[in-house]
This record gives structure tokens, sequence and C-alpha cells, in this order.
């Protein structure tokens, strides 16, 4: 798990010095201090995945280009006995929940959404985030509540959301046990 957590940062900086962006430049960029950007290269800090995206639009990658240890031109196949102590990213998101997320796709070259299982457990923190894209979720286990700009939907097991991820939001679960969400993101390149 560490490994993984590792390698975010290290991708990130491998990138970033290859496309020979200064870390001022990343920062103004993404909207993130170079402070911050440090400890995530440094792999102190895991990003979110909303601090993800910000990351890679500046670096004009995919997400999955961070995350992916492999790549596939044919169909993927995630085996849920893969996906129980696998976790490609895990960290505390400042919008209020502890996520892991286990990929579904990380294994398809070239894709165009991101697609995982979620676990949500609450934390202290209550941030709304936005990045570019679009997200759909479909809870799966407990209820999660979704604020939405100024709304805010309590979605159930076997309820979807879908929207634009440009607005800020936020993901929490409502369960005392957590909540378990399929997500897919779609993020423009």
């Amino acid at each position: 798990m560490e490994k993984l957590n590792s390698a975010i940062g290290s991708k990130i900086r491998s990138l970033r010095e290859m496309k020979n962006i200064p870390m001022e430049e990343m920062a103004q960029k993404s909207g993130l201090s170079t402070q911050y950007l440090s400890v995530i290269e440094e792999n102190v800090q895991v990003p979110t995945i909303g601090e993800l995206i910000k990351i890679v639009r500046v670096l004009g990658v995919r997400v999955g280009t961070v995350l992916d240890d492999f790549s596939n031109d044919g169909p993927v196949i995630s085996r849920a006995r893969e996906m129980q102590d696998n976790p490609v990213m895990r960290g505390k998101e400042n919008t209020g929940a502890q996520m892991s997320y286990y990929s579904l796709s990380s294994q398809k070259q070239d894709r165009h959404m991101e697609t995982y299982i979620v676990n949500l457990h609450m934390s202290e923190e209550k941030q709304l985030s936005s990045h570019e894209g679009e997200e759909f979720m479909y809870v799966l286990e407990g209820e999660v509540e979704v604020r939405y700009g100024k709304d805010v939907y309590v979605l159930s097991k076997g309820d979807t959301i879908y929207y634009d991820s440009i607005v800020p939001h936020l993901v929490l679960p409502r369960t005392a046990g957590g909540a378990k969400l399929l997500a897919v993101v779609y993020i423009p390149v």
C-alpha cells in the first residue's frame, strides 16, 4: 500500500521535471502551494483526487498516467479478490471523509474515464472541492450525503448521482460504518 502511495509523488516529480515545469509554475497553475506540492513529491502526503486532477491538468497527462503501473489495449477485468487490500490511493480528503480508492480500470490503456470502488469513512474537515470533469456515483452500501453547490442530496443503497465536478461538491458517509460507492470520473485532457 505505501509503495503505491510513494509511487504517486515520484511519478508527479518525474513528469514535472521531464516537462521542465518549475515548481512555482506548477503551484500557480494548479492552485496548490509549492510547499504542499513538495510534500506530495517527497511522498509524505498523497494528494486527494481533486488535487491530483489539478496536478495532471498542469502536466498535460491523464490521472491514470500517475496511478497506473500497467497498460492494456484489450478489455480489463477487475477481480473482487484482488481489490480487497490493494487501493491505488488512500488518504484523507480535505472534504471530510477518509477515502480508499480501488481502481477498476488501471490496466486499461488510453482510457477517458477513471473507475473506482470508494470506501468512505468520516473525518474531521468538511471542505467542498471542485475540478474539471464529470462524476457518476452509485451507492453500493450505506447512505451518502452529497453537497453540490448549495444543494444537499441524500443517497441510499442503489441510488446514483451524476454531476459536473467543476461545481464545488462534497461526498460524506451518513452511516456510522461508512459507505461504499462505485465512482466513475471523467476528466477532459
